[in-house]
């Protein structure tokens, strides 16, 4: 007897859940991809426990017929595709036809849709289908699951708290939302609304609902193209900053992906402008051909294959610097009120309580006001006056304009060639900072980080663009491997900014004869080996990013110092040289070179 068995389809399900769903959230996900695929534009997603105990996702979509709702449990059964051709084009959220067969062989699910002509109800416990019947109901589907993990404890008992698994459920949710602000989506926790969007398409709301009101005034609008890949969304202003990647949303058509490769060229983006360690904020949907995304790559679809991945990292690093170097970056100061320490003891003399007790119970008549006296009770709420009345929903309007203002037109962003702030320096701090007189601020310059920005764009430009050679007495030698020796043009059209000339040298090696000077303070052999490596790799050899670190330091040596005493025309030059810099904001290491109070906070600390 044959030892090789087909497994019966039950058990196929369940494997294949243990890869579609791992935890409430993917289930949510794989629910609410099949709602915006059926065209809602409003999704509500109602749980308990974390979606442990219980989880739906409610949409207006199109729905099913009494069919199409029974043909959906079948394994591989999908309305997404038709042919194999069809997986080269794939215009929506999901097509395995995995989604509803995975869940639920895995808990209780309850589906009830209609298509505005039939209704249907159909229960499923774990893989088998209990009822399907005729059931009345609004167009659109409704999807109810119980009982997640029940029969396989193995998963159950690695779930963690419902309020873990809860907020896992709406961090998704809030992607959803950044990806698709034309949909309007409720949130509800235990009973309790947790996140709502309005649906009105603007992106804008989304992430003040997401990220908070500070990012939405920080945030800045960027769209850029080349010809394979469209790329439009916000930026956040690199003063916000976080200690994950958990803020960094890139969408690829519309999809939520895990690309860490995008994500990484982001950050190159931002790398002048951010400490090491800190990971900036951002939503980007990227637009292209589907031809170039291959999303079947594993069940759960976070993961994706790009054609011409090179090319969009690229595009994204080069245009987000050049988004940020045309904004104004320097930070702006916020004025607190100085915390003043108060210590009372408690006071247990009863007879003192009880008498001021008694003195708060009188209480002055009011002459005049909106309200009546304590005393007099009304049996209904009084009126406001009508002038009252209209003023305050004048300003609660002027608000929502200010912060939630739906633009139907919006100007496309064109940052300044050099949006470096008009200063008149006007003194010295503690031998530490300039200071100077903006137009309606008062501007503090570190005066070291300052003279670091300035002397590191020095160091780059000359040692860039302007490099002395120097003869190898021994020519350096490189292993390389038959194919990259194959590829020696391309090796040097990559090396072309480090002036390096790579030349065939056997079979299998490289050999290098001349080398720029400042290669005499670094390893040459690993250097040299290190751009080969990051050539395999597809990664870029710039001497920039190389050698970034060594030049800052570099910089940081010939910088003006803390503690020493500047004239004003030393002060005034400095000021002027970091006005010409590429970017005037940061110092190489990501910190501000100068911070902005503004003159209306200096105002109110005075009370005027």
């Amino acid at each position: 007897m044959g030892k090789i068995r087909q497994l019966d389809s039950h058990t196929a399900n369940m494997i294949a859940a243990g890869e579609v769903v791992e935890r409430p959230m993917g289930v949510v996900k794989e629910l609410v991809e099949n709602a915006i695929d059926a065209g809602a534009d409003r999704i509500d997603v109602s749980i308990e426990e974390g979606g442990i105990s219980r989880l739906s996702v409610t949409d207006n979509g199109s729905g099913m017929d009494s069919s199409d709702a029974q043909m959906a449990f079948q394994r591989h059964a999908t309305s997404k595709i038709r042919s194999e051709k069809d997986l080269w084009s794939i215009h929506t959220l999901g097509f395995r036809g995995e989604a509803l067969p995975s869940i639920a062989s895995v808990s209780k699910l309850t589906l009830t849709t209609s298509d505005g002509n039939e209704s249907t109800r159909i229960v499923v416990e774990y893989g088998k289908i209990v009822s399907a019947v005729a059931y009345p109901c609004n167009q659109g589907t409704e999807v109810t699951v119980e009982g997640l993990f029940y029969q396989t404890p193995a998963r159950l008992k690695h779930m963690r708290s419902g309020a873990y698994e809860a907020s896992l459920i709406q961090n998704v949710i809030s992607s959803f939302a950044l990806a698709h602000p034309e949909i309007s989506f409720h949130l509800y926790s235990d009973g309790r609304e947790t996140f709502m969007t309005t649906g009105q398409g603007d992106l804008l709301e989304v992430i003040f609902q997401v990220y908070g009101r500070t990012a939405f005034e920080n945030a800045i609008p960027v769209q850029f193209e080349d010809y394979d890949y469209k790329v439009s969304g916000y930026l956040i202003k690199p003063s916000l900053t976080r200690a994950s990647r958990s803020m960094m949303h890139v969408f690829l058509n519309s999809r939520m992906v895990r690309t860490y490769r995008l994500y990484k060229a982001i950050q190159d983006g931002y790398e002048d402008f951010i400490v090491k360690g800190r990971y900036p904020m951002c939503v980007l949907n990227i637009e292209m051909d589907p031809h170039l995304l291959d999303v079947n790559v594993h069940p759960s679809k976070w993961e994706v294959r790009l054609s011409k991945e090179n090319q969009l990292e690229y595009l994204l690093k080069d245009e987000v610097r050049k988004a940020l170097q045309g904004t104004t970056l320097a930070p702006k100061a916020e004025v607190r009120p100085v915390r003043t320490e108060y210590y009372e003891p408690l006071s247990f003399d009863t007879d003192q309580l009880i008498r001021e007790a008694e003195e708060n119970k009188i209480q002055k008549k009011p002459e005049s006001g909106l309200f009546p006296p304590a005393e007099e009770k009304p049996a209904a709420v009084t009126a406001l006056p009508k002038e009252t009345a209209q003023a305050i929903l004048q300003e609660a309007a002027e608000d929502q304009k200010e912060f939630l203002q739906v633009k139907e037109e919006e100007a496309p962003y064109i940052p300044e060639k050099n949006p470096f702030p008009d200063m008149q320096v006007i003194g010295q701090l503690h031998e530490k900072f300039i200071l100077c007189a903006g137009t309606d601020s008062l501007i503090v310059i570190d005066q070291h980080a300052a003279q670091e920005r300035v002397h590191y764009e020095e160091y780059c430009r000359k040692l860039n663009q302007n490099p002395v050679m120097m003869d190898c007495l021994v020519p350096l030698t490189v292993h390389a491997g038959s194919d990259l020796v194959a590829r020696v043009d391309e090796v040097n059209e990559a090396a072309a900014d480090l002036h390096i000339t790579f030349e065939p040298f056997g079979r299998d090696t490289l050999i290098v004869r001349s080398v720029p000077s400042w290669m005499q303070d670094v390893e040459e052999q690993q250097f040299l080996e290190d751009v080969i490596d990051q050539f395999r790799n597809e990664r870029e050899s710039r001497y920039t990013r190389m050698e970034k670190k060594k030049i800052a330091t570099m910089a940081c040596h010939h910088s003006i110092r803390f503690n020493r005493s500047l004239t004003m025309a030393e002060m005034q030059e400095a000021v002027r040289q970091l006005s010409l810099c590429e970017n005037p904001f940061h110092c190489p290491h990501g910190r501000p070179t100068f911070i902005v109070l503004d003159e209306k906070e200096l105002t109110k600390e005075f009370l005027r």
